[in-house]
């Protein structure tokens, strides 16, 4: 069973949860609040010098980071991970596209907007270009989905699940997506995948454990 150090609010962690969940794969949550610092512990950055979560650990004190790394590792050999080297490039233009031009824009505007107490006043200066240039990636994306349903292969594969990830959550941090339909119907298509869960969402039965030794030293 894996042990996924993650954090219930953030969208790269929901995306490593998303996926578990639709691979219905065992796994033990382990909620790190980072706005609390319980990333920037030195027992956390043993496992991770980055500090950043979700963090996934593959074997007993072996730790992947990344969130999109970790999807293709949980996906492999998986219809959710595209195996023919062109399918494959793929997946990866569109999940290097959302590390590049959707989460620095609209993950940073959600993070500060949606979740950091006046975080609006703190980022005044850099709310306007975040707008400019997360807007201009949905724009990519819904030219894309356009004429196609999902984003490689031809079908449902982690690169939706990145993508998703805060795009899903665009209208919660200013960005008005009733200009994007393509956009509007994607996100309906992946909702309706078989095992989707929501962001809030818990495994039945197993609760979020937090890490005692992380919140002692926080």
């Amino acid at each position: 069973m894996y042990n996924l150090y993650s954090m219930q609010r953030s969208g790269n962690s929901y995306k490593v949860r998303l996926a578990l969940a639709l691979l219905n794969a065992p796994y033990r949550a382990i909620e790190i609040d980072i706005l609390r610092g319980e990333s920037r512990t030195p027992d956390f950055l043993a496992k991770n010098p980055s500090g950043q979560v979700p963090l996934l650990e593959v074997a007993d004190g072996r730790y992947l980071a990344e969130s999109n790394a970790i999807l293709w590792y949980v996906a492999r050999g998986t219809s959710l991970a595209p195996e023919s080297p062109v399918e494959r490039a793929e997946a990866l233009q569109w999940m290097f596209f959302e590390q590049h031009a959707l989460e620095p824009n609209i993950g940073a505007a959600y993070f500060w907007l949606a979740l950091v107490r006046g975080g609006r006043d703190l980022q005044t200066h850099a709310l306007e270009d975040w707008m400019e240039r997360g807007y201009a990636a949905l724009q990519v994306m819904e030219n894309h989905l356009k004429t196609h349903d999902y984003f490689a292969a031809g079908q449902f594969t982690i690169a939706d699940i990145a993508l998703y990830g805060y795009t899903h959550v665009a209208e919660k941090c200013d960005y008005d997506l009733s200009t994007f339909p393509a956009i509007r119907d994607w996100l309906k298509r992946v909702e309706q995948v078989h095992g989707f869960v929501t962001m809030d969402w818990l495994p039945v039965g197993r609760m979020l454990e937090p890490d005692h030794q992380a919140a002692a030293e926080a």
